[in-house]
């Protein structure tokens, strides 16, 4: 699965559009939900089904000849709302025929996150800690991407370890993220945890620090990259104890490492050059 984030062009502008009609959609928290679970299943088709995926994208197609084609093949097997989504993606123009498909995954993901209603942060959080429980334990990863095990026993591993601690939102994301087969789940859920926050007008910023920060720190940290970024900023802090110092930020594109560690670093290569 190409990155969410890699969309470009008219693809881009097609997903933005997607995402903003269904924040503005009417409709209850199970009616989300139920939008999110069918979505990620014609994301799953398309990417299955490459003349499909073509034709549903081929930009010399009328639109409504797209759209009469994605009622045929989904109509009874999806609800309004979702079918709606589909209908409008498949007018859209998209610079790829896979982009259709990583499309319509951020959307159910965006639903998702919209079904538990304010406890949207707690996603983003949650994913982040079933992350860093992967970083942790290498026999784990490990046999999350052994291609000997089906994807329904892969994902039962994992989610078979959450059971009872994350929202069932939560669950459903990590189950999707290790069943796709695209890549790293670790990366997956990188895609995930961004687009939850962006759900949540937010952006996700990585903090590493030697040891822990207090609530103040957290909260001054959290305020000036809000004020440099220009919008709200969710933090998420790993204790790192081989830094030297100082903190490492990753937020968006940008790195920014203040450790000591790291001037160190420079210092040497300076020397060195």
């Amino acid at each position: 699965m190409v990155s969410h984030a890699g969309l470009r062009g008219a693809s881009a502008d097609s997903l933005a559009a997607l995402v903003a009609d269904l924040r503005s959609a009417s409709g209850t928290l199970a009616d989300a939900a139920t939008t999110g679970e069918e979505l990620f299943g014609v994301a799953t088709v398309l990417r299955s089904e490459p003349a499909l995926r073509r034709a549903a994208t081929d930009s010399s197609v009328e639109a409504d000849a797209k759209a009469a084609l994605a009622e045929s093949v989904f109509g009874k097997a999806l609800g309004q709302g979702s079918l709606a989504v589909v209908i409008d993606a498949v007018r859209r123009r998209w610079t790829a025929s896979w982009d259709l498909a990583n499309a319509l995954e951020h959307v159910a993901v965006v639903a998702l996150v919209r079904s538990v209603g304010k406890a949207g942060d707690q996603i983003s959080d949650e994913l982040f800690a079933v992350t860093r429980l992967l970083e942790e334990n290498p026999e784990l990863r490990s046999a999350l991407s052994d291609s000997s095990r089906t994807a329904e026993d892969r994902s039962a591993l994992l989610t078979g370890l959450l059971d009872g601690q994350v929202l069932p939102a939560t669950a459903r994301l990590v189950e999707q993220a290790v069943a796709s087969g695209s890549g790293s789940v670790e990366r997956v859920l990188g895609d995930y945890q961004q687009i939850a926050a962006s759900a949540q007008d937010e952006m996700l910023a990585v903090v590493r620090t030697a040891q822990e920060l207090d609530k103040k720190d957290l909260e001054r940290l959290s305020i000036a990259l809000g004020k440099q970024y220009a919008t709200t900023v969710h933090l998420h802090v790993v204790v790192d104890p081989d830094l030297v110092g100082g903190l490492r930020i990753e937020i968006g594109d940008d790195r920014i490492d203040g450790t000591i560690s790291s001037r160190i670093d420079d210092a040497r290569r300076r020397l060195v050059g």
